[in-house]
């Protein structure tokens, strides 16, 4: 058992063990939780009343979850001493207990670490980061049809400009390489000839990596193939055409990782435009084909047309009878959208997605965006899941002038238990919990910000209240 500096693990229950990436379960598996600063002092004890309940009500003593309290944040502090925000305690008991749960945690201002939440993802290598998104009937939303968006956020964690290599303007170390980048390397690429970096910019450095972008999609095409219908659906969100070899590249490994490695099980759209106009005109030219795929061919130089004629043949020879007849609509549709288009295609075709794949930033907005359309942040959950570790968490922050009042909204962080309920492989427990909250808002028993927009205004509950009344609808 692990040993710690002012923390005592349980002395029942199991940790959980990872293999080849995914959880072994025991029976009693011991959880570490960290209560959350600000509002974390109210939604904790009701998300732990309401996955409790769950749990023996879908299992009975055959299973129980042992709860393991471990602190960072402002509570951390209170124990460990002043900036003690991620105590080593608190990383042992993630390293041994595999899957931990937390409240919102203040992001210390100053030195030292930028966010709790991002340094956590870091260490333990969580590199996708899982926002559902989908609406509770009843719940008050800005849009006509919210229920028409249900989607999946699978951001990238580790990447792109969150990993905070950069400089200020002032820092010599920065204004040295800008210099060398003004003197040395923009001047050996033409492509980027008369350009320059202006002193006193400050600067960052953005790296994607095939194998931080292939890990991830990865994850979101496993969780596509245990959807159904058209939720088989990975879309991969990027701004590939401005920055076409950090985001280009990731739309580029994305497609190279669903016609390799999920060969069998997965098509892309283009794909699928080919065997669907062969399908249905078996008679069709392979020019005649290229020309539907891509409506501007005619105006096209000779060499692509060529191009695409010859990608139009190979598709046909290479998967035309293992993906033909309709075979490919059971399989996981692999697109890609323009990050700005997806902004609007959320609010405007939400029924046409399912899970987006992400970088860092686009995946920070859009899940955002989409929790907007659905609810707001009170009803949006997270996961941050790695192939060693997976912490559950809420997605708002800390909202310290509400905290102790037994007011705020705890389901996010009740949404994301259920997330863990899931990930445990605990789908009934899992499901009575979905089923309460729903019922819960359809019936308007809810916290005062959802009560304040609905027409006509009803009587808000505490947040102690709303748990009770989640439980009594199971």
């Amino acid at each position: 058992m692990a040993e710690f500096e002012k923390l005592q693990a349980p002395t029942q229950g199991q940790a959980i063990r990872f293999v080849d990436g995914n959880p072994e379960v025991p029976n009693n598996p011991i959880i570490p939780f960290i209560r959350g600063d600000g509002t974390g002092v109210d939604i904790w004890p009701a998300t732990k009343k309401v996955i409790d309940a769950a749990v023996e009500k879908a299992y009975g003593n055959n299973r129980q979850i042992e709860w393991f309290k471990i602190y960072a944040g402002d509570e951390a502090c209170e124990l460990y001493g002043s900036y003690q925000y991620l105590p080593e305690d608190t990383l042992e008991a993630i390293r041994k207990f595999g899957v931990a749960i937390k409240g919102p945690l203040t992001t210390p201002i100053g030195g030292g670490i930028r966010s709790l939440n991002v340094a956590l993802r870091q260490i333990f290598d969580l590199y996708s980061c899982v926002r559902p998104c989908r609406y509770y009937a009843g719940t008050p939303s800005p849009h006509k049809r919210p229920e028409d968006l249900d989607v999946i956020v699978y951001r990238e964690n580790t990447e792109d400009i969150y990993m905070g290599v950069e400089w200020e303007s002032n820092d010599p170390v920065g204004i040295n390489l800008i210099e060398y980048l003004n003197t040395k390397v923009i001047p050996k690429n033409g492509k980027l000839s008369g350009r320059k970096i202006p002193q006193g910019s400050g600067i960052g450095i953005k790296p994607v990596s095939r194998l931080g972008s292939q890990r991830h999609i990865k994850k979101a095409i496993q969780h596509a193939l245990r959807l159904s219908d058209k939720k088989r659906h990975v879309t991969l969100v990027h701004k590939g055409n401005i920055m076409k070899f950090t985001e280009g590249s990731f739309r580029d490994w994305g497609y190279e990782l669903a016609t390799s490695e999920f060969r069998d099980v997965c098509i892309t759209e283009r794909e699928s435009w080919i065997l669907e106009n062969s399908q249905t005109n078996p008679e069709l030219s392979i020019e005649n084909n290229a020309r539907m795929i891509d409506p501007g061919y005619d105006s096209l130089t000779e060499d692509k047309k060529h191009s695409i004629c010859l990608e139009v043949r190979s598709v046909l020879d290479k998967i035309g009878s293992s993906h033909g007849n309709s075979k490919w609509k059971n399989m996981v549709m692999v697109d890609d959208r323009i990050a700005d288009s997806i902004f609007q295609q959320i609010q405007t075709r939400p029924q046409e997605y399912s899970i987006l794949a992400t970088l860092n930033l686009n995946g920070d907005y859009i899940s955002d965006a989409a929790a907007a359309i659905v609810g707001g942040l009170g009803m949006a959950p997270g996961a941050n899941i790695g192939d060693k570790a997976a912490i559950f968490e809420a997605t708002h922050g800390t909202a310290p002038k509400h905290a102790g009042l037994d007011r705020i909204n705890p389901g996010s962080v009740i949404l994301s238990g259920v997330m863990m309920l899931e990930f445990l492989g605990w789908q009934e427990a899992a499901d009575l919990v979905t089923k309460g909250i729903s019922k819960a808002i359809s019936d308007q028993k809810v916290t005062y910000d959802l009560a304040r927009l609905m027409s006509p205004p009803v009587k808000s509950l505490t947040c102690s209240g709303f748990a009770n009344a989640v439980i009594e609808r199971f």
